[in-house]
């Protein structure tokens, strides 16, 4: 609808809000007049008044909305207006540019993995979707601005949006690429791909997969469903709209917010990283719901089961599945957990590596640890280099522990034993030194503090 107001200090209406969004339109109007009558409406007073609300038509401007994916500018894909009728008429005011921009124009590196076989790393660039990748040794001056990929993949033609989690198959080295929010697929491209190419291979995932584990062992492949408090299993070649072959979801199984993922399969075991927000689905499964697919906001939420619960690391048999609980749960204030990302098992050596985000550090457990458990090593402070990382990929190969930083635009390396606040041996950065990350990620809104002359933007 379109509401009029008028200051009778003027000599006609003033439109004061008038925003449509596809069928629906809002207005926001808040203010109150002592003693406005309708005979009022005539009399100067010298303040906003209500005159009219009228409603918009069927053939009013509908704003229409299209995916974060589009290759075309905003202004370009808004419907060409008529020039016949005032609410029609062309405006140049569309293409102004804006005063300034906030935004982060270098990249944010979500994940890392290595191809041991090329001497390649693989960096997932979560701001300006898409893969970086660099040699192994590649190590960024001090005084260099950056290092430049040997080869970026990246374009609307890849499907990479808000890509959080990658895994790099040790065999064939094909690129298997998650996206969290925009994108509900897996994108999986040869090793060699670059620019802006079709994936050879995708797969339709829930909404708001997260983590990525692959076993070799029963070439089967586990994602981490986060909204949905879930973990959804497929076979490692699954392409398209194939369905999972296993679902862990339910009250019992203290899932929570999920993040990573790791499986260790001498053991027959798998690792979950939890932030610790969670509901519970309770409607009934829709009939078009695929096999093992995750109930959650399609279905209905139980009133009132939604809580916070302490970062964890819940551990399941490897092929849990239905409403399982945990075998064991690492969780308390000695554990350090502050929203665990990544999450790595060296079987070998039987330890477990978690990229710490809130906590910029990447602790290392025992294999078995459970309950309030210290971590064992605690790879933390201002030497490390470790902001904000939510990645971490062990090289057996070479003895290094590699992570990516969200926080600073970096990958950093240590020995693979590093402890306390040690320096890396090596830095990839992909700005100056020191440029810390905006953290500007699907901002839903912005609002201006006058007090503080702050704008804030949540995320």
């Amino acid at each position: 609808m379109i509401l009029r107001a008028r200051s009778l200090r003027s000599s006609g209406p003033v439109l004061l809000a008038a925003v449509s969004l596809g069928a629906f339109a809002i207005g926001i109007l808040s203010f109150s007049v002592p003693g406005l009558q309708p005979s009022s409406f005539r009399t100067r007073t010298g303040q906003p008044q209500l005159v009219s609300i009228e409603p918009l038509g069927d053939e009013g401007a509908m704003c229409q909305w299209m995916p974060a994916s589009a290759s075309e500018p905003f202004s370009m894909a808004l419907p060409q207006q008529s020039s016949s009728g005032a609410s029609h008429r062309a405006t140049d005011k569309i293409e102004r540019a804006p005063i300034r921009v906030i935004r982060d124009t270098y990249p944010t590196y979500s994940a890392v993995a290595l191809d041991l076989q090329t001497n390649e790393v693989y960096l997932q660039d979560e701001n300006l979707f898409g893969l970086k990748v660099f040699d192994r040794l590649d190590n960024t001056p001090p005084t260099a601005a950056f290092t430049e990929p040997k080869r970026v993949l990246g374009g609307i033609e890849t499907k990479l949006e808000f890509n959080c989690a990658i895994y790099v198959d040790p065999k064939t080295g094909d690129v298997y690429s998650v996206n969290n929010d925009t994108v509900d697929h897996m994108v999986v491209f040869p090793r060699d791909a670059k620019g802006n190419v079709r994936p050879m291979r995708e797969l339709r995932t829930p909404h708001g997969t997260f983590g990525i584990a692959v076993d070799e062992v029963n070439q089967e492949m586990s994602l981490t469903v986060q909204h949905d408090h879930a973990v959804v299993t497929y076979k490692k070649d699954a392409k398209d709209l194939d369905h999972p072959i296993r679902l862990l979801q339910g009250d019992h199984t203290l899932l929570a917010d999920p993040h990573g993922i790791a499986v260790d399969t001498t053991r027959k075991l798998m690792f979950v990283a939890n932030h610790g927000s969670r509901y519970t689905p309770t409607g009934e499964r829709p009939p078009e719901m695929p096999a093992h697919w995750p109930r959650g906001r399609d279905t209905e939420e139980k009133p009132g089961s939604g809580n916070f619960t302490p970062p964890s690391i819940t551990v399941y048999p490897l092929q849990a599945s239905g409403d399982t609980a945990p075998i064991r749960v690492i969780q308390g204030p000695k554990t350090l957990l502050n929203w665990p990302a990544t999450l790595f098992v060296d079987e070998q050596n039987g330890e477990l590596y978690v990229a710490n985000d809130a906590g910029d550090s990447v602790l290392v457990f025992p294999i078995d640890a459970s309950g309030d458990a210290a971590p064992a090593r605690n790879i933390s402070g201002p030497r490390t280099g470790i902001k904000y990382p939510t990645g971490v990929f062990v090289d057996f190969k070479n003895d290094e522990l590699w992570v990516s930083n969200m926080g600073n635009h970096s990958a950093t390396v240590y020995p693979r034993t590093a402890d306390g606040n040690v320096a890396p041996l090596r830095t990839i950065r992909s700005a100056p030194a020191g440029k810390l990350a905006l953290s500007i990620g699907n901002p839903g809104a912005a609002e201006y503090d006058t007090r503080r002359d702050e704008i804030l933007v949540p995320n």
